[in-house]
């Protein structure tokens, strides 16, 4: 199936898609400094550049897209039906590229905690998932 709209609308919309500070990202930092927890943000000096870093507990958190990192059974991770030459390599090559770094950070010696944007919508047991992590 072709794409339905233009290549120059395409490059926009793909464009107005944001990295950072994301609605599920501002959530989780909300959250996590109403703890009473300090982070760091985007710290380009480790793989992937993780979200949210702790570098005295040698831990950081990912907050994906469920979409663009292809959540496993999660139904907003579904491919679109236009343009699947290119929509399947793009969204395989995220997912690939998000276990590398992942990996990376681990052999490093910190610890990794992935929040997909779907978990964000029952506060309370995100609320226990972060706990959790940060205080083990």
């Amino acid at each position: 199936m072709v794409d339905t709209v233009s290549v120059k609308k395409r490059s926009e919309m793909m464009r107005s898609v944001k990295q950072k500070d994301t609605k599920p990202e501002l959530i989780v930092r909300k959250l996590i400094h109403g703890f009473g927890y300090r982070y760091r943000l985007h710290r380009r000096n480790l793989p992937g550049t993780p979200d949210l870093v702790f570098p005295s507990r040698k831990k950081v958190i990912f907050v994906h897209g469920c979409f663009w990192h292809q959540h496993p059974k999660c139904k907003a991770a579904s491919l679109p039906k236009s343009n699947k030459e290119f929509w399947t390599p793009k969204l395989q090559g995220n997912v690939h590229r998000d276990k590398a770094q992942i990996d990376q950070l681990r052999s490093m010696g910190w610890e990794v905690l992935v929040v997909w944007e779907c978990e964000v919508r029952d506060m309370d047991a995100l609320a226990s998932k972060l706990k959790v992590y940060l205080e083990k």
